[in-house]
């Protein structure tokens, strides 16, 4: 292939540029004001950070759940409960008691502690088993009290709720076994698991240090994620006592981030290594890393933001909260990248200078290049395109079609570790009581005394339900509510169908004889209410971020076939890793509690891995487009490029695969879930597809991979990441 027109030789360097060149776009002036200003910069990120750190720490948080979700039947339910002073208002935990002897005899024991648990805070009533003879089992070994709180799980604090649980257990003995269940219980117990974060730092560590055989270089990336982190979880404290935030959220922020600003950090850092190497002075290179890799990281952090604010738009009250903070976040990491670790470089330029010159020297005396190995990889890719590619999409296929039968949910006590107090209450309950007893959906009748009876009645004859409670009238006698406990246990597709023929088979004409409004709602019904409609609008989400990422790199590499290829294989890799995810946790894979995907899991995973995959495509196709400027070889361009970055990517990912990873070892089911989706879903990007697909599309693609039709490029704005 010909040189450019104008050129030199293919392979001659581009002229000097001096530090203040006039071609230096905003990212460099970014970087130089970082050089001038080095101690500036560094102590005004120690400065805000701590002050986000201190004022945080005096405020405190104001964490707190939302899974209100307005137009569904489970709402309506709670907005009526509340609206009538109903006892149902509020959520409620069971303590449930087993007396092989029967419970009869530890009446004694259990009556005192139910009557100081009345009056403890948090509480609205306490129903005590020896009154409700339903609520004592066939055998008389198994009963439970409801203890009705005074507001729904996500408005009594944590503390009244372990304090009823702490209460509750002390009349335990060698005969009496007492254990509390329902969703509150399970929120206040304390299920910390190992440090997630501590290990993801040492894994990260290890990494850069082998990465660059430098603990200065290694610690650079490092420093800049922590501090990013450390003002973003300070800065979401703050910001929880304005918008509502859940309190599972910090740990997503320190798993988000650690991965996120060290990948970065990295990626900038590394193009400012491989300028050093180049012969470039430690300014000049700053200045080029930021142009270049900085553009990078502006464009995949913008990416990620835009994809995670288009959570918001799925109408969830906890998931809006979560994509505001994880978008913060990622905005910090992002700043810091592109501030602070320019100011560290400067500071720490020359050291460095010597390092790696150090480090090229001894490789040009053992007769190697940088990236000689992902360049024969690379070349054994353009020798056979087609199977590598074809065994690249059938292995990413192959693992997405489990996804197709994932079932979204909310995991309930059944699927906690074993020695929790709610997983045994739920045991006992079930073994008492049914499987249904765990999940019991509440129907509400919005009529007279006759109207709650009637629906009673049918309700008792309807196929799937085990038993129903007597119709209970509200306190201004509007409204009863009927207890329905299903056959099947509440994770179950049973239950499912049971809730959809109510709602469409059975309330329907009662409605009609009686006159009354009926809804059902409960827990059970919620969740489910809450995963359809996440479902139902995850496609337009997903459209409209696809959309306007594809849009972007539409603009800046000016080709149609770019923009459409990383669309193509960033959905396989999520929906691989979705795949993953429910071979796992939905199918008890690896020896995991079976149990529904947690709803929340597929927006979430999608929002961030579709932004963090943009950052490896943007990253790894410009440096073959900068390679193609230059030499109009685009077998070359697709070799250098691979060469160039392979190193960087892998090592990146394996950061973020071993910081995701290890949430694995949490004993919360949804960041389990969470971690291994990350940790899949990057792993297979960066190695399957970038070191892979990604070469041989661009290999097959040829010239055409920059084509982009000519009314439209006149049309398009120019912006460029080179």
């Amino acid at each position: 292939m010909s040189s450019p027109r104008g050129s030199a030789a293919p392979f001659a360097p581009p002229p000097p540029e001096s530090p203040r060149s006039p071609r230096t776009g905003r990212f460099g002036a970014l970087a130089e004001w970082a050089q001038r200003h080095r101690w500036a910069a560094v102590a005004l990120w120690v400065g805000v950070v701590a002050a986000i750190t201190l004022g945080s720490t005096s405020v405190g948080s104001a964490y707190r759940n939302d899974f209100t979700l307005p137009g569904t039947d489970s709402q309506a339910a709670t907005d009526l409960f509340k609206e009538h002073g109903s006892d149902q208002a509020g959520d409620s935990v069971e303590i449930v008691f087993k007396d092989t002897a029967g419970v009869g005899d530890s009446r004694t024991a259990i009556e005192p502690m139910l009557d100081k648990v009345r009056g403890m805070a948090g509480v609205a009533d306490v129903r005590s088993p020896f009154a409700d003879s339903s609520a004592v089992s066939q055998d008389g070994t198994i009963a439970y009290a409801s203890v009705a709180l005074e507001g729904k799980v996500e408005d009594v604090p944590k503390g009244d709720v372990a304090k009823i649980i702490e209460v509750a257990q002390e009349i335990g003995s060698a005969g009496l076994q007492v254990e509390v269940g329902g969703e509150a219980a399970r929120n206040a117990e304390d299920k910390a698991g190992p440090t997630a974060e501590l290990a993801g730092i040492v894994a990260a560590l290890v990494i850069l240090v082998l990465l660059f055989g430098s603990l200065l270089a290694a610690s650079l990336p490092l420093i800049t994620a922590l501090f990013a982190v450390g003002g973003a979880i300070g800065l979401v404290a703050l910001a929880s006592h304005v918008f509502t935030v859940a309190d599972f959220t910090p740990p997503i922020l320190m798993l988000v981030g650690l991965g996120v600003g060290v990948d970065y950090a990295l990626l900038i850092f590394y193009r400012y290594r491989q300028e050093l190497v180049a012969g470039a002075r430690p300014e000049e290179a700053n200045r080029k890393a930021l142009d270049s890799a900085g553009r990078t990281v502006f464009f995949a952090g913008c990416t990620v933001i835009v994809a995670l604010l288009g959570l918001v738009a799925l109408g969830l009250g906890s998931l809006q909260g979560i994509a505001l903070a994880v978008a913060i976040t990622v905005l910090i990491t992002m700043a810091a990248s592109l501030v602070l670790l320019p100011a560290l470089l400067a500071l720490f330029g020359a050291r460095l200078q010597r390092h790696v010159l150090k480090q090229t020297a001894e490789a040009d005396r053992k007769g190697r290049r940088e990236g000689d190995r992902w360049r024969a990889m690379a070349r054994a890719v353009q020798r056979r395109p087609i199977p590598t590619l074809l065994v690249g999409v059938i292995a990413l296929l192959a693992l997405s079609a489990p996804a197709i039968s994932m079932r979204p949910g909310f995991a309930d006590s059944g699927n906690d570790p074993e020695e929790t107090t709610s997983r045994q209450a739920y045991g006992l309950l079930a073994e008492g009581f049914g499987p249904g007893f765990n999940g019991p959906l509440i129907v509400l009748v919005k009529g007279d005394r006759a109207a709650g009876q009637a629906v009673r009645a049918q309700l008792v004859a309807t196929e799937g339900i085990a038993q129903a409670s007597p119709a209970l009238p509200s306190e201004d006698g509007a409204l009863s509510t009927v207890f329905v406990y299903p056959t099947t246990s509440p994770q179950d597709e049973g239950t499912v169908d049971l809730l959809h023929h109510l709602r469409d088979d059975v309330a329907p004409p009662l409605e009609r004889d009686t006159g009354a409004e009926i809804l059902v709602g409960g827990s059970t019904a919620a969740s489910q209410d809450v995963s359809e409609t996440l479902a139902d609008r995850l496609p337009l989400f997903v459209a409209v971020v696809v959309g306007v990422s594809s849009l972007l790199l539409l603009l800046v590499f000016r080709s149609i076939w770019i923009p459409v290829k990383a669309a193509v294989l960033n959905l396989l890799s999520i929906s691989a890793a979705l795949g993953v995810i429910t071979l796992v946790f939905q199918h008890g894979w690896f020896g995991a509690q079976q149990g529904p995907i947690e709803a929340f899991i597929p927006a979430l995973v999608f929002a961030i891995v579709f932004g963090l995959s943009m950052d490896y495509e943007v990253f790894l196709v410009s440096r073959i487009h900068e390679e193609w400027a230059r030499t109009k070889d685009h077998s070359l361009a697709v070799r250098e490029g691979v060469a160039s970055t392979g190193k960087v990517i892998t090592a990146a990912a394996a950061i973020m695969m071993f910081v995701f990873g290890a949430f694995v070892l949490s004993a919360d089911r949804m960041l389990q879930q969470f971690g291994l989706g990350l940790a899949v879903a990057i792993f297979l990007d960066a190695v399957v597809i970038r070191c892979l697909i990604v070469p041989a599309v661009m290999q097959k693609l040829g010239r055409w991979a920059w084509w982009l039709p000519a009314p439209l490029d006149r049309r398009l704005p120019r912006v460029s990441v080179e």
